[in-house]
């Protein structure tokens, strides 16, 4: 669904020798980009194409050389070998010469008898074919070596065969084509049948010369052979007899049958002849040579869907014999050349004939086919209807504003048709018609236009080219001015007919030429700027691009801010508007020959081979850029981030390798046609883009992307009914509705949610997917929703149940909004079932007043039409929800009816429930209750109703209570009888108990007498306390509270509570010597001091004093031992820490990452180099005050086994870590400060000032050696070096200890009088 353009047009001229030398053949040289002619008098002209450059017919530069040949000798057959770089040439006379086109000098090869009438070299380079005056077939090598030769012509004895004394042949009478392989070719050879002769299609193979097949004798037209690059077909001409003489384009395969074919003109027009065919380097478009009453025409056609378009017709005089060829490494260049030496190169592209309305307009000769793929998306040829006009179509423009459709269209004989259509709401009443379109009243020369572009309803903006020789060929009017070069043009646009409504205005208009601008440079494009009414952007050859105003005549540089130049031309320019924050600003995209993809000058993507637009809005401002690349991956790019610069420019963004389609996945579509193209978006809610693949149909995607923002720009506007239109037709999860703008910002939505919709169905389905999840954060969370118009997004909470809140809202407006009605009832009890969780209950209760009206059997029938039979809806909630859960709620309800009814709706066995329910309906009221809530595990209600059953279930509240404990509570509140009360509370006391908590226990225990039982719980979570209260009031004996005590004082004593249990020996018990004993044990020096004195005993004064001495002589080795630990570790760790680092950059030097090496080696290479031994010395338990050993690691396997055994292994791959965490676990706990300060106080008390000061200087010492050693070890983890000077312990020390000091936490256990000055 494409139209072929010509967008490029420069033709000069040769200045040849004399006015009655033509050009007779060419050859075109691929390296250096050269065109040969040779001319009628012998001459060859040489040009490049670069040379071509605007300005009309002047004289190119060329160069020129002469062939010396006879008088009556004269070329016939002319090519170029590009593998010796010369030309070959054949004559008349049956010289073969190569002409060295560098050094101009002509060699002789060969002498061919009876004359050279074509040579053919192969697309290999190693062979030559060559045809004789005498149809022979030569066929020899670039050596001149003939290899075989064979006849073409099969014609019998005694039949008259012309001789070769007329070999003035065009090169449009080759009669040789080679495959693009080389490996086979075919000619064209005559053969005597019936008494006439015709021609047949041979096919050679091209190494032995073998005749692989032949085709059926037709009547060929003039030799005319021409093999598609690709090799697939073989075209020829031959007139059919069924078609009157009109000549048909056929095709052939390799086994010389015909495939297909196409009639070339009307039928009976026999006057129509071809001179050429010629394929384009591409093998998808074939040009042609026509030759009719009037005038040669240059034919482009192309297959699709199974049918030949004739795309582009370019008309000639006949007297000027026009021939043409391909260029053969730009398959849509088309170069021609006349016989006065007029050489035009045509630049072709393909265009989409899909407009920005959907609407398609396909070119096929002299018909537009036309389809709104809105309406139906049906590829071409099919169509909906068409338009005809008197000559084949060059370019079309199309407009679509202001309500107004009209379409302009140039033509092949020079003349401006124009159509006006209806409104497009009425087109499917034109399907099947066919109109024919009249041409337009011009009174002034138009030329030959290239660029054609409405400005406004009455105004188009076109390129002019005047001239050139084909100016002759238009209307009459076209020649009829002095104008030469190319022109900027307005043309005014007026219709003298009244436009019919509904119908397709095809005649009564009237153009002419209001303002013309004289173009210094090609001008490459022409593109509407919808920033600014009736203005429009040029661009010119290179990617300049200028702003034009309408009825101004002149250029005008955009402003700098704005300026634009593509770095290289781009034929498909187009322009959109698009919103950079709420200023509209035009982005001009444009798209050159190598897929590279230019947004306002600047590199988007390298790799694009097709691009488009969409508007989700329903203005023209656009919103996506649509980009399919030549990897057949599709884009959809918010314009806004092009705005932005978010999107990466250049090849990165748009290159999807294997590691990348994974993680991406959402960013893009992976078109699954290779090759195919964007011909065309649909915009609006319909948000589709339409693909037209290599075999000619069409495709229509939704991306999801597009889809999203179409829903997302519905709910901006309030249009609820749309959005949910999209979210059913393409599949959405129905939660976007609610979760874009927040589902609090629904709830105030709801009524007119329901009201837009006005459809039970789908409030039903919406309904049903509503869940607890913001599926715009998890589903479709690789989406941006960006805001649309006036509305904020509302800020999400989280708090909520969200489908209970929208469900409640959603039946309260079907309440209010929709009348009363069967569907509105089950969409009601849908919500019902739906939420979370689900109100069964209630949809119950419905159900069951709609069965209770039905068992009156009242005569209200609005009542009855208005509701759902109640099995319908118990059905309808049965299929909603699990049955036995809508069972187990019937029977909650206590109606067992209802459940009888579910039950059997439920498919359920009659066996399995009935004897049930007659069980529960024989018991009384309470009971029956009571067993439903033990069935539903309704704990709560079932002790409230087994209770209220009387004094003879008690045992069964009891044995609830003791199943359930968490009722005890409750059933204290339900029993009022002290006795029952008594029990209840014994029973939970002794569920504590069991549950081990006897804190708890005892109390319940005192609250219920039960003092013994109290007591021992008391006893059992060692609160000795409250055994000697309870004891108390158990009135024990003095000498019974004695031995109490003595049992408990050895009890607490036993479970590592010396304090607590001095506390009792001293009270209790009057033991002063054991209760002292105690508190040194428990390291309470100061109180055990303070009870020494307060007997005023010298014995335990002195047993104190020499308990302090004894421990502060232990604490001072442990301490002067663990700070040689200290140093050890930390040496240790040092040595480590150097040897690794040392490791890590000799790898590194080595170009290795030190992480391809494996853990336990580098430790195993690292302690192999340090030397040191494994550790030996274990960690030994001294007192209270000593340094705790350091903590075990989570998340090192081997650390954890180290730890368990005491132990660091050397070499290990966690050495470094388990050092470091061993050196912090040796820090000082905060319970050995409080008894370490403890002893000091006791210390000087006794007068033991020197021991005292030992002991806080050496764990002063121990303190800070740790400290520094740790600040040391953590400043070396995350260093890259191990500099000596800069970790120095001792420095570390220093620091540590100024510091410290005037610490309140770290060091408080210090005394003042004992510290040293620093």
């Amino acid at each position: 669904m494409k139209n072929l353009k010509l967008f490029s047009e420069i033709s000069q001229n040769i200045q040849l020798h004399s006015t009655d030398e033509v050009v007779r053949f060419a050859a075109y040289d691929i390296d250096q980009s050269r065109f040969f002619f040779a001319s009628s008098t012998n001459f060859v002209y040489a040009l490049h194409l670069s040379s071509f450059q605007n300005g009309g017919a002047c004289a190119l530069p060329v160069e020129v050389c002469s062939i010396d040949l006879e008088a009556e000798d004269s070329i016939t057959a002319f090519d170029y070998l590009a593998e010796k770089e010369s030309l070959l040439i054949g004559t008349s006379r049956g010289l073969l010469l190569v002409h060295d086109v560098e050094s101009n000098v002509t060699e002789l090869v060969g002498n061919i008898e009876g004359g050279v009438k074509c040579v053919s070299p192969s697309p290999t380079g190693d062979l030559l074919g060559l045809v004789t005056g005498f149809s022979q077939l030569l066929v020899m090598t670039y050596d001149w070596a003939l290899m075989y030769e064979r006849p073409l012509a099969e014609v019998p004895e005694g039949v008259y065969v012309r001789e070769a004394d007329d070999l003035s042949v065009s090169c449009g009478g080759v009669s040789i084509s080679w495959r693009g392989d080389g490996k086979y070719f075919a000619t064209m050879g005559e053969v005597y049948e019936s008494g006439c002769m015709y021609k047949k299609i041979k096919i050679w193979e091209s190494d032995s010369g073998a005749l692989q097949s032949s085709s059926e004798t037709k009547d060929f037209m003039k030799g005319i052979l021409e093999w598609m690059p690709s090799g697939a077909k073989i075209a020829a001409v031959y007139k059919r007899k069924s078609d009157d003489g009109c000549p048909s384009i056929a095709f052939f395969e390799r086994n010389g049958l015909e495939r297909s074919s196409f009639r070339v003109g009307e039928p009976g027009d026999a006057n129509v002849s071809f001179e050429t065919l010629k394929w384009n380097s591409a093998s998808d478009l074939l040009a042609g040579v026509v030759s009719c009453n009037t005038h040669d025409a240059i034919r482009v056609w192309y297959f699709s869907n199974n049918h030949w378009y004739l795309k582009h017709e370019i008309r000639y005089p006949k007297e000027a014999g026009v021939m043409v060829m391909w260029d053969p490494t730009k398959p849509l260049q088309l170069l021609c050349w006349t016989l006065a030496g007029q050489v035009t190169v045509c630049n072709f592209m393909w265009v989409t004939a899909v407009m920005e309305d959907s609407t398609a307009f396909v070119v096929d000769d002299s018909k537009i086919l036309v389809t709104p793929l809105s309406l139906s998306l049906m590829p071409p040829p099919m169509h909906l209807f068409s338009l005809s006009f008197s000559s084949a179509i060059r370019d079309i423009a199309y407009y679509s504003r202001n309500s107004k459709n009209c379409l302009a269209v140039f033509l092949s004989d020079g003349n401006l048709s124009f159509v006006e259509f209806p409104a497009p709401s009425t087109w499917e009443d034109l399907e099947g018609r066919d109109f024919n379109v009249e041409i337009s009243d011009c009174k002034t020369a138009l030329g030959s236009l290239v660029h054609l572009l409405w400005l406004d309803v009455h105004t188009l903006l076109c390129v002019s080219a005047y001239g050139s020789s084909q100016n002759k060929c238009l209307s009459s009017g076209s020649y009829e001015t002095e104008l030469h070069g190319s022109y900027l043009q307005e043309v005014e646009v007026v219709c003298y007919e009244d436009h019919v409504p509904d119908q397709v205005t095809c005649s009564g208009f009237e153009a002419s030429v209001t303002c013309q601008t004289l173009l210094e440079s090609p001008a490459m494009a022409l593109t509407w700027n919808p920033s600014k009414p009736d203005s429009a952007f040029v661009e010119f050859e290179g990617g300049k691009v200028l702003g034009y105003a309408s009825r101004s005549g002149i250029m005008e540089t955009r402003v700098s801010d704005d300026s634009v130049c593509f770095p290289s031309t781009c034929p498909w320019v187009r322009v959109a508007q698009a919103d950079a924050g709420r200023v509209l600003k035009p982005l001009i995209c444009g798209l050159d020959d190598m897929g590279r993809l230019y947004i306002n000058g600047k590199s988007l993507c390298n790799n694009c081979s097709s691009f488009s637009f969409y508007s989700e809005l329903a203005n023209e401002v656009v919103t996506h850029l649509i980009i399919l690349t030549k990897q057949d991956f599709l884009f959809i790019v918010d314009t806004k981030d092009v705005l932005q610069g978010e999107v990466a420019l250049g090849n990165v963004y748009f290159v999807i390798d294997g590691r990348r389609r994974d993680e991406e996945n959402m960013s893009y579509v992976n078109i699954w046609e290779r090759g195919a193209k964007v011909v065309g978006v649909l915009n609006g809610d319909e948000a589709a883009v339409i693909l037209q693949t290599m075999r000619g149909n069409l495709e229509c995607i939704y991306p999801r992307k597009l889809v999203l923002s179409a829903i997302t720009n519905a709910l901006a506007q309030q249009r609820f009914k749309d959005a949910l239109n999209l979210v059913r037709r393409h599949r959405i999860d129905f939660n976007v509705i609610v979760d874009l703008y927040g589902w609090q910002a629904f709830l105030q939505s709801a009524v007119e949610f329901v009201q837009q919709v006005n459809n039970l169905n789908h409030v039903t389905e919406f309904v049903c997917a509503m869940k607890n999840e913001d599926v715009t954060e998890t589903l479709y969370k690789k989406f941006s929703f960006s805001k649309k118009g006036d509305r904020v997004f509302e800020v999400k909470d989280r708090r909520g149940n969200k489908v209970s809140s929208v469900l409640q809202a959603i039946r309260k407006a079907l309440e209010e909004q929709i009348p009363e009605s069967p569907s509105r009832e089950l969409c009601i009890l849908t919500t019902l079932a739906r939420s979370d969780p689900p109100a069964i209950e209630e949809s119950l209760l419905r159900i069951k007043s709609v069965r209770e009206m039905e068992l009156l059997n009242t005569s209200d029938d609005s009542r009855k039409k208005s509701c759902p039979s109640a099995e319908e809806a118990l059905k309808h909630l049965l299929w909603l929800l699990d049955a036995d859960a809508v069972f187990e709620a019937a029977l909650g309800l206590y109606d067992l009816n209802l459940a009888a009814i579910v039950a059997l709706n439920s498919q359920r066995d009659p066996k399995e429930f009935l004897p049930y329910l007659q069980e529960l309906e024989r018991m009384a009221e309470p009971v029956m209750h009571f067993n439903i809530d033990i069935r539903l595990q309704r704990f709560d209600s079932a002790l409230k109703n087994i209770v209220s059953a009387g004094d003879s279930y008690f045992p069964d509240s009891m044995n609830l209570m003791k199943k359930n404990p968490q009722l005890f509570p409750l059933g204290l509140q339900l029993i009022t009888e002290p006795e029952k009360k008594q029990a209840v509370l014994e029973a939970w006391a002794d569920h504590l108990a069991d549950e081990k908590r006897f804190e708890d226990a005892a109390t319940t225990y005192l609250c219920c007498s039960r003092l013994e039982k109290a007591s021992k719980a008391y006893r059992e979570c060692g609160d000795w306390s409250g055994v000697l209260r309870v004891g108390a009031l158990m009135k024990l004996g003095k000498d019974e509270i004695l031995k109490l005590a003595y049992e408990l004082c050895e009890e607490v004593n036993a479970l590592g509570k010396p304090g607590e249990a001095a506390k009792i020996a001293l009270e209790y018990c009057g033991d002063i010597s054991g209760g002292i004993s105690l508190l040194i044990n428990a390291r309470e020096w100061e109180e055990a001091l303070r009870v020494a004195f307060l007997h005023t005993a010298d014995g335990l004064v002195s047993a104190v004093k020499n308990s302090a001495i004894e421990c502060a002589v232990v604490l001072v080795s442990e301490f002067k031992e663990s700070i040689e630990k200290v140093a050890k570790y930390l040496t240790r760790y040092l040595a480590v820490r150097q040897r690794r680092l040392l490791l890590a950059a000799k790898l590194k030097s080595e170009e290795r990452s030190v992480n391809d090496l494996d853990d336990d080696t580098a430790s195993e290479a690292s302690s192999n180099l340090s030397g040191m031994s494994a550790y030996t010395l274990g960690t030994r338990r001294g007192s209270a005050a000593s340094v705790s050993s350091s903590t075990a690691s989570t998340k090192a396997r081997d650390l954890r086994r180290q730890r368990k055994s005491g132990k660091i292994r050397a070499g290990s791959a966690g050495e470094e870590m388990a050092l470091v965490e061993h050196l912090k676990g040796m820090r000082m706990t905060e319970g050995g400060k409080r008894e370490l300060k403890s002893l000091l106080v006791c210390l000087v008390t006794l007068g033991e000032t020197e021991s005292a000061q030992k002991l806080q200087q050496t764990a002063e010492n121990f303190q800070v050696a740790q400290v520094a050693a740790v600040e040391l070890a953590d400043d070396t983890v995350s260093s890259e070096s191990v500099d000596e000077q800069v970790y120095c312990f001792e420095r570390y020390v220093q620091k540590t200890r100024s510091t410290a000091r005037d610490s309140d936490d770290a060091f408080s256990w210090m005394l003042k009088v004992f510290v040293t000055p620093t």
